[in-house]
C-alpha cells in the first residue's frame, strides 16, 4: 500500500500524536537496553518523518524507510525545513537492505499492522534481525485484538480540519481480527471539495503470536508495555492490561557470546 491519497492529509489528521513524548520513551527505552555502542536508528514505516525527526533531535543517526513516495516526499520537506541530517530510503519493510548494521529499529503507530499476514510480520522481523547489531535492539508497536474488537468495530470517526474533512469507517471482517477501513476525504479549493478514498486493512494478533514470530526470527523478548498508557511520563513503562489498545514490544539481538 502506498497511501498516496492519505499523504496528502496525514499529519493533519495525526497532529493529536505526541510524538515528541513518544520518542522520548523509546530514548529512555533504548538507555535502558541497548548493548552497543553506537547510535544509527532505522525508522521502518517512518511516513511523513515526524518521528525520524524526534529521534534525529534526541541524536540518532536516523535512517527513515517508507514504501510510499509521497509520505517520502512530505519526510523530506520536514528535513529540508530543519536541516536535521536524516537519510530516507524508498523500501518495503519486508525487504529492507542496509548498508552495514542497525544499532536500533523502530516501528512505530501500529504500522505492522498494515501488512497482510502473519507471515509478512515474520518477515519483516527476520530483515531486521540480519541488519542488527548484536546487542541493539528492535522496538515497534502493534495494535491488539481487543482494539479492533471493542473500539474499532463498526464505528465511525469524524475529523474536520483546515485542511480536509475526513469520515473514517471501521469495518471487522467477520470471524477475523481484521478491520478494513474506509477513509473518505473532502479537500476544500475555493467553493468546490474534491473527494478521494483510500481503503486500508489492518490485522491484529496475539502476544504469544508475536513472541513466537520473535523467537523465529532470532531475537530476544525485553519486555511489552501498554504503549498508551501514561504516555505523558516517557519514564514510566506500564504493563499491558485487558484493555490495553496497543503493545508495545522491546526486543533485543542477542550478543556474539550469547550466540555461542
Amino acid at each position: 500500500m502506498n497511501y498516496e491519497n492519505f499523504a496528502a492529509f496525514y499529519d493533519s489528521l495525526t497532529e493529536n500524536v505526541e510524538y515528541p513524548l513518544r520518542a522520548a520513551r523509546i530514548h529512555h527505552i533504548v538507555e535502558s537496553e541497548i548493548r552497543t555502542e553506537g547510535r544509527i536508528l532505522l525508522d521502518l514505516a517512518c511516513g511523513s518523518g515526524s518521528m525520524s525527526e524526534e529521534m534525529a533531535k534526541l541524536g540518532y543517526d536516523v535512517i527513515g524507510v517508507d514504501n510510499s513516495p509521497a509520505m517520502l516526499a512530505a519526510a523530506m520537506d520536514k528535513k529540508f525545513d530543519s536541516g536535521l541530517p536524516i537519510q530516507y530510503l524508498c523500501q518495503d519493510m519486508r525487504e529492507i537492505d542496509m548498508f552495514g548494521t542497525i544499532d536500533v529499529t523502530i516501528c512505530t503507530l501500529d504500522s505492522l499492522n498494515h501488512l497482510p499476514s502473519l507471515e509478512d510480520v515474520q518477515q519483516v522481523f527476520r530483515r531486521v534481525s540480519l541488519f542488527a547489531q548484536p546487542g541493539g535492539l528492535f522496538i515497534f508497536d502493534m495494535n491488539t485484538i481487543y482494539k479492533h474488537h471493542e473500539v474499532l468495530d463498526d464505528k465511525t470517526f469524524i475529523f474536520d480540519t483546515e485542511s480536509v474533512f475526513c469520515v473514517w469507517e471501521n469495518h471487522l471482517k467477520q470471524d477475523s481480527n481484521i478491520v478494513e477501513m474506509q477513509l473518505t476525504f473532502f479537500e476544500k479549493d475555493g467553493d468546490a471539495y474534491y473527494r478521494s478514498d483510500e481503503l486500508i486493512t489492518e490485522n491484529a494478533y496475539s502476544t504469544e503470536e508475536i513472541t513466537e514470530a520473535i523467537k523465529n526470527a532470532g531475537l530476544e523478548l525485553v519486555a511489552i508495555y501498554d504503549a498508551d498508557l501514561q504516555i505523558e511520563s516517557p519514564e514510566k513503562l506500564s504493563e499491558l492490561t485487558p484493555t490495553t489498545q496497543r503493545m508495545l514490544f522491546v526486543t533485543r539481538k542477542p550478543e556474539l557470546e550469547d550466540m555461542e
